[in-house]
């Protein structure tokens, strides 16, 4: 699908036909998702997978009850390390000079040592750019989306066993739709909220 086709096709689609994605399927949308920019490379982003219908109606529960979750194949929690930027850094550039790796290792550590907020910022600016990535190759696959923030935060976190130092961004349903998105509800016009140069 062309990529215009898919941007202006993504809709948030609440009702899922049951429907068994392949495991190649998965690995194809989660490839693509790892191809999403971050800042400094630093691909903070960890992607829970959920599958298996016991650990979908638990976060279905946890999200008041919203069916898509449990109804959607797949559910992708995107979550995102606080701390990547100093866990072994240096392999964000393997395939760059050394010179040019220590230097950007030095970079990114001035950058986020002891700044918890742009850490946090980072984390959802990476996550979202994933989340967009998922939404617009999930749908040139033939599979609808549904990008989620209404969930119980404090109780997925201890269903997916998430480490202190990670936090949890959004969810991302992917499925078969079984039946189309609503009507768009109005899109603001581009004169409204477009400016050249500054306000």
């Amino acid at each position: 699908m062309d990529t215009f086709d898919a941007i202006k096709n993504r809709r948030s689609v609440k009702n899922f036909k049951n429907h068994e994605m392949t495991k190649n399927e998965i690995h194809q949308l989660l490839e693509s998702a790892i191809l999403s920019p971050t800042s400094y490379n630093i691909q903070n982003w960890r992607f829970i997978i959920v599958t298996k219908q016991d650990l979908k109606d638990q976060l279905c529960s946890l999200s008041y009850g919203q069916r898509q979750v449990a109804e959607a194949s797949l559910v992708i929690i995107l979550c995102a390390d606080l701390k990547a930027w100093a866990k072994n850094p240096e392999r964000y550039w393997i395939n760059i000079p050394e010179e040019s790796r220590k230097a950007l290792v030095d970079s990114m550590r001035n950058s986020y040592d002891g700044k918890s907020e742009l850490q946090r910022d980072e984390a959802m600016r990476s996550c979202g750019m994933a989340a967009q990535t998922i939404m617009l190759a999930a749908k040139s696959m033939g599979y609808d989306t549904c990008p989620m923030k209404g969930f119980d935060y404090d109780k997925v976190s201890k269903l997916i066993n998430l480490p202190d130092d990670h936090v949890i961004s959004m969810m991302v349903v992917v499925g078969k739709a079984i039946k189309p998105a609503s009507s768009r509800g109005g899109q603001l016009q581009l004169s409204e909220i477009m400016f050249e140069n500054s306000f």
